[in-house]
């Protein structure tokens, strides 16, 4: 059965190709009814062009192993369409293509189903300013259809959970609210009685301080959420040292099986990630003797958009999207946070970046944080976008040393020393899940954050600054300019020349 498929998609794509005009109306007869692969076949396709190329896409494999992946994720299948990634006001042409592609899909899921079916049968989701929408589909034919139209972009199965089926563990600075016990080596007390983490004093941050706190300037976090138990984060942060600044939290994340579904389960972290890396942006300069956060003076917009690092299920993708655009549309927000990601691309996050950053945002991205056994996968989405700053960690011994759990690659923009080089658990100290907690945190998770909490104290010396001479001042202030590192791209960024 199968042989008969892949020979009738070779007459397809060469029937295809002979057309310039009308692929859409004259794409192919439907193909054979054929039972998909399982997860762990398409698991192994995919792992087969990883091994290959270094990276995955969907258009690279055939509508077998795409659609398959769609059987396998609840039928969902996100469509890029027309040739730009978002219109902030879309043409009349824009929406007709949009239209004909959901009136496509109708028709042959009707002639599927043996029955008539609507289009609130198969839409799903309509993004408003990306150019995407998700359609729940069963027909390959509805997939080779779209695959062969000029105006739609890509095609790719949303709802298909990679990590799902397979054996391999998540990031080790993944989910964890439980505190650590902190060695009183890796912090010093500074003024009120706050607690300042060994890490700082590699950057010069504590030096940069007495020339900017971050203050006036707003951070975006996309992450797991901001705990509801910890006041520093909530009531208690706009205080003292850290006065005349707010924190705001939102929530788009879906916590569902159902695609459908659009309540979501609100702003608080059930995770821990999301808190640590909101902590080590922007924990305010206490006297309750708790770590202070690199930006204490910065605000903070923290979105819970996902439920853990690994943004492999179809909620996810699609509340990083939101939380994207409703980033971009913020004048106030200049720095975006993004301590999370995946071993290959999503094409409605892809196109929320590219959407922030036409509005100018500074998008800064984990390169990766994976247990030994999965950091071969290079730097991670989004990170190896072109439109996002890289990071990831490294050791405090001598010469470049990644962390245990860190990427590396010719895709890193800078590092961040995090972990000391005779101790793997002694990494970076921050607030903690709960009420008067510390804790460590690690992997290129906490490099992202105090990477994007330094960009903040950078853009608050300069508030008329661009994205560009923020970015360029600190490559300029970067332990390798102006060479560039084959693995660890412009080096380890000294704040406080960063900031003079």
């Amino acid at each position: 059965m199968k042989k008969l498929f892949f020979l009738l998609a070779t007459i397809l794509i060469a029937f295809s190709c002979s057309k310039d005009d009308n692929r859409q109306q004259d794409y192919a007869p439907e193909l054979t009814k054929v039972e998909p692969l399982t997860p762990a076949e398409v698991n192994s396709i995919i792992n087969k062009q990883i091994e290959e190329t270094g990276t995955f896409k969907w258009d690279d494999v055939d509508s077998y192993v795409l659609w398959s992946a769609v059987m396998n994720g609840n039928s969902i299948l996100t469509v890029g369409y027309d040739s730009k990634p978002f219109s902030e006001n879309r043409s009349q042409k824009s929406i007709e293509i949009k239209n004909d592609i959901i009136s496509l899909a109708v028709d042959i899921e009707s002639d599927l189903a043996e029955k008539a079916k609507s289009a609130k049968d198969v839409l799903v989701y309509d993004s408003e300013i990306i150019n995407y929408i998700d359609l729940h589909v069963t027909s390959i034919d509805v997939i080779e259809a779209l695959r062969y139209n000029p105006d739609v972009r890509y095609v790719e199965p949303s709802g298909y959970e990679y990590f799902a089926h397979e054996n391999i563990e998540k990031s080790s600075s993944g989910c964890n609210t439980t505190p650590a016990n902190v060695y009183t080596a890796d912090y010093v007390t500074i003024a009120p009685n706050a607690q300042l983490s060994w890490t700082y004093a590699k950057h010069n941050i504590p030096q940069a301080w007495s020339y900017s706190t971050g203050s006036g300037i707003t951070v975006g976090l996309i992450d797991t959420g901001v705990s509801a138990e910890q006041s520093l984060l909530g009531s208690n942060f706009n205080n003292g040292y850290s006065s005349g600044r707010f924190i705001q939290k939102y929530g788009t994340y879906v916590n569902s099986i159902w695609p459908w579904s659009t309540s979501t389960d609100g702003p608080h972290d059930k995770c821990g990630h999301g808190t640590l890396m909101a902590a080590t942006i922007a924990s305010p300069r206490n006297n309750r003797n708790l770590p202070v956060g690199v930006a204490y003076g910065c605000n903070l917009v923290a979105y819970r958009a996902t439920s853990d690092v690994v943004l492999d299920g179809y909620h996810e993708k699609r509340g990083v999207s939101i939380a994207l655009t409703q980033l971009a549309n913020r004048s106030d927000v200049k720095v975006i946070s993004m301590s999370i990601g995946h071993i290959f691309s999503a094409g409605n996050i892809s196109d929320a970046i590219k959407y922030a950053y036409s509005k100018g945002k500074l998008i800064i991205a984990a390169g990766g944080t994976s247990t030994n056994f999965t950091n071969w996968a290079g730097v991670i989405f989004p990170a190896s976008m072109s439109e996002t700053v890289a990071v990831t960690g490294i050791t405090d011994g001598s010469g470049y040393t990644e962390c245990a759990v860190c990427h590396k690659g010719s895709k890193i923009d800078f590092t961040v020393i995090m972990q000391r080089a005779g101790n793997s658990d002694r990494t970076s100290v921050c607030l903690g899940f709960f009420e008067n907690t510390n804790t460590y945190v690690g992997g290129s998770s906490v490099a992202t954050a105090t990477t994007a909490g330094i960009a903040a104290l950078i853009w608050a010396r300069h508030p008329s600054w661009t994205r560009q001479q923020v970015l360029d001042k600190m490559k300029q202030s970067a332990s390798f300019y102006p060479n560039r590192h084959s693995d660890f791209g412009w080096g380890t960024i000294n704040a406080l020349a960063a900031v003079l």
